[in-house]
């Protein structure tokens, strides 16, 4: 990746972030620990990966994305606002009666290819999507972002054996690895660890990569471009409430949302983000 398409990747990051925030202070509900988390792969995807067309948003050829952890529908409402889906302006009238965009992702919502916010069913329909696809002969890629406390439920596997059976080398999962779900660490709840033995067991082509950088996420999605005959799972290693001094790490930001104080602090730190990166 050269510096010039790193570098506006960044920026167009820390939009997604302001947006993130911007929609859950207005709604005073909300994820923003997991959807900060995300930022960066979602920014990467629909601004440099994805085949998709805001102007068109239901082209029968456009690659597909599920938000199996709907929760986090900050992150992607921010990321398609800014990618021209619809106005940024939506974003402050989240989660408000009779609003475009409600707590998760909904189908009419254009640039949303799938309902989902219940745990371990977005894959489910995203390797029913790349199935189809199989089927049909089809060129489309379908993505998936699943949580690590996520996969904590039985059908995620259910969906990585069925995956791996009818070798749907055009599904990508992404299992978002910041260590952190409603209850605490992961690895004190119920823990999943170690991710990238169960998934290659299941039959995946297993990546790894850094979350925060998009050199660690261009090789991995090339090389999940590159697998053939069966899915590829990237297992991308996240902080939650990436980008916020007092987000960062943090379990307490999983349904919560800041007060006008945190919301002034978050939305000062990501404007100095933004002007170093500009200048």
């Amino acid at each position: 990746m050269d510096k010039a398409t790193k570098k506006q990747l960044e920026i167009t990051a820390c939009k997604v972030r302001m947006g993130i925030i911007e929609g859950v202070y207005n709604a005073k509900s909300g994820h923003p620990g997991g959807s900060l988390s995300i930022a960066d792969t979602l920014t990467y995807l629909y601004f440099a990966r994805m085949n998709i067309y805001p102007d068109k948003p239901d082209l029968p050829d456009r690659d597909r994305f599920v938000l199996s952890k709907g929760h986090t529908a900050p992150a992607l409402y921010s990321t398609l606002a800014n990618r021209g889906f619809f106005s940024t302006e939506e974003l402050k009238s989240l989660r408000h009666i009779g609003a475009l965009l409600q707590g998760h992702p909904c189908i009419h919502i254009p640039g949303v290819d799938m309902s989902s916010g219940s745990l371990g069913q977005g894959i489910s329909a995203a390797c029913g999507m790349a199935l189809s696809g199989k089927i049909s002969n089809d060129i489309y890629k379908v993505y998936c972002v699943l949580g690590d406390g996520e996969i904590e439920e039985g059908q995620v596997w259910e969906a990585a054996m069925f995956a791996a059976h009818y070798k749907l080398d055009n599904l990508v999962a992404v299992v978002d690895n910041n260590g952190l779900q409603i209850d605490g660490r992961i690895s004190d709840v119920c823990s999943p660890y170690p991710i990238t033995d169960k998934f290659a067991a299941f039959g995946w082509n297993v990546v790894e990569a850094d979350a925060h950088d998009f050199d660690s996420l261009e090789k991995a999605f090339d090389d999940a471009e590159n697998a053939s005959g069966r899915p590829t799972v990237i297992v991308q290693k996240s902080v939650k409430g990436k980008g916020i001094s007092f987000m960062e790490d943090q379990v307490s930001w999983h349904g919560t949302a800041p007060n006008a104080e945190q919301y002034a602090q978050a939305m000062e730190e990501l404007n100095a983000q933004l002007r170093s990166l500009e200048g």
